[in-house]
């Protein structure tokens, strides 16, 4: 692929437009050394495609061989639509909002006291767990509730300025090209009666070089049939 940040000179407020068949000449030349050269299916200017790195994890590739297994698809053979891909259950958020069976005190009776010292035990840690969770949640909806309307304020504010900053290099960025291209334009229009003055200058001067080499041949055959005739 040739280089896209080639740049072709042209004048475009000097020369005239190109006829439909000059055109299609061009486009000609043009498709047949575009054909010498190998298709390349990127952008020159952009990066290299993203390859999957070491963070990409087998456990990560293996989850998306899941969810493209199960991909939902236009409609089965049967004109019914597919089913998603189920949910992971790696995480048992239930153990979180349930609470768990107390047993009673004649089945506390009945056990060992070591089994029930550890099944209690076991009951207590899953409480306090439960009650961790609960307060931290009830905390984290707290905090939401105080400040979540300011942070997503905050927020949206901060994504307006970026915004108006990148709208302002755009703006910036068209007139700089308005600027060059009214430049452009100026100094074609100074130059232009000069360079059609040097281009009828130089037609002139290749007519009156092939009308004096005609004149040289014409010379030159009259002095081969002078020395033929004095032979």
């Amino acid at each position: 692929m040739p280089l896209i940040t080639t740049i072709h000179e042209s004048l475009p407020y000097i020369d005239p437009e190109p006829t439909p068949s000059e055109r299609s000449a061009a486009e000609a030349l043009i498709a047949a050394e575009r054909s010498l050269q190998p298709d390349d299916p990127f952008h020159a200017l952009l990066p290299p495609p993203l390859t999957p790195s070491s963070h990409i994890t087998p456990l990560l590739e293996s989850e998306f061989d899941r969810i493209a297994s199960h991909h939902v698809q236009a409609a089965n053979p049967d004109g019914t639509q597919q089913a998603p891909p189920p949910k992971l259950s790696a995480l048992d958020l239930a153990r979180y909002s349930s609470l768990p069976e107390i047993p009673s005190a004649s089945e506390l009776a009945g056990m060992d006291s070591s089994e029930a010292t550890t099944l209690l035990s076991s009951l207590l840690g899953k409480a306090y767990t439960d009650h961790a969770y609960v307060a931290q949640r009830r905390a984290h909806l707290a905090l939401l509730d105080a400040y979540g309307k300011n942070a997503w304020l905050i927020g949206n504010w901060q994504l307006e300025g970026e915004l108006k900053a990148i709208e302002k290099e755009l703006a910036e960025a068209k007139r700089e090209i308005d600027l060059v291209t009214l430049q452009r334009k100026q100094a074609q229009d100074e130059v232009g009666p000069e360079i059609l003055g040097l281009e009828d200058t130089w037609k002139k001067g290749v007519g009156r070089v092939l009308e004096t080499e005609a004149a040289v041949e014409g010379l030159r055959r009259q002095v081969l049939e002078v020395r033929r005739g004095m032979e």
